[in-house]
């Protein structure tokens, strides 16, 4: 067994200057959202430099911003804001911006994201439960609607990945999703959210990531496992990990931090340390692709080097 400690490609984090006022689910008025639990610890400010500190021991060379929750009627700011940044070391190297792809605008929108050069997905978040608490789509079934499905297919002509955020109930539909557009590179986020951790709900996720899995043009993230599991353990993570590779192959999975929102339940040494450990058993092969080579090759990081 050999832990890892090539180069790292962080291929989901975010980023925050709550002075803009532009995060309204990390307003104080805001409620819980999505099962994660008190947002209270989010709500302030988390730069390039916030990251560095938390990411310090760890080789990170580059990183994929991921939309952040800013205010969907002006999602154009976001990518104009993260332009300001500092990109010496690598942070928001390139971003995955927001769309509401069911707006009549999705298609200028798409093209605009598009033009500038950082943006490689788009993110339009899916994920809806009964449970209002857990919700962070606005309705269900968005992904089987027309007029979204319209403003998805504008992303393949920029050659734009798309991210999908759903929970395993949805995860079925997501495989019809992807099996309607074959041409359209897919990254599932957070492993499929498995936020049920009983028998029957992480039965509902295994099976649910298995069959989304058999869909070629999608590719998963695992990410914040402890967004779900607060408890967590080494040998609670380890099963979600390993299934997800198991189902997807390294060359379709890539480890990310999800910071600072993991940072609820885990610290950044905890996230990356327990993906070494529990990546130690694989390949090198295997290894540099989960931490490195899936994510270079999706997001277009072709500068960078295996070797950096």
């Amino acid at each position: 067994m050999t832990t890892y400690s090539g180069p790292i490609i962080d291929a989901h984090h975010h980023l925050w200057d709550l002075r803009l006022g532009r995060h309204p689910w990390l307003s104080a008025a805001a409620a819980e959202r999505g099962g994660l639990g008190d947002l209270a610890p989010l709500r302030q400010d988390y730069l390039p430099r916030d990251y560095l500190h938390d990411a310090a021991r760890h080789n990170v060379v580059a990183t994929v911003h991921v939309e952040a929750g800013w205010a969907s009627d002006d999602c154009l700011g976001e990518t104009r804001w993260l332009e300001t940044l500092d990109k010496a070391d690598g942070v928001a190297a390139r971003y995955v911006a927001q769309v509401p792809l069911a707006s009549p605008d999705a298609p200028a929108l798409v093209e605009a994201q598009a033009a500038f050069d950082r943006v490689v997905g788009i993110r339009d978040i899916l994920s809806w439960d009964p449970d209002p608490a857990r919700r962070f789509a606005a309705r269900d079934g968005i992904m089987d609607e027309p007029a979204w499905r319209a403003g998805l297919a504008h992303l393949r002509q920029h050659d734009l990945v798309f991210d999908l955020m759903v929970f395993p109930r949805q995860l079925a539909g997501a495989a019809r999703l992807a099996a309607d557009f074959p041409e359209q590179q897919f990254v599932l986020n957070h492993c499929g959210s498995p936020i049920d951790r009983d028998a029957e709900g992480m039965r509902r996720w295994r099976d649910g990531l298995r069959e989304l899995a058999r869909r070629e043009n999608v590719a998963v993230k695992v990410s914040d496992l402890v967004a779900y599991d607060h408890d967590w353990s080494l040998g609670s993570l380890t099963p979600v990990v390993m299934h997800c590779i198991d189902c997807f192959g390294s060359d379709r999975a890539m480890f990310a931090s999800d910071f600072p929102v993991a940072r609820l339940h885990a610290s950044f040494d905890d996230v990356y340390d327990s993906f070494k450990t529990i990546a130690s058993p694989l390949s090198g092969d295997e290894q540099g692709a989960l931490f490195f080579g899936t994510a270079k090759r999706i997001y277009r990081l072709d500068a960078l080097s295996s070797a950096g």
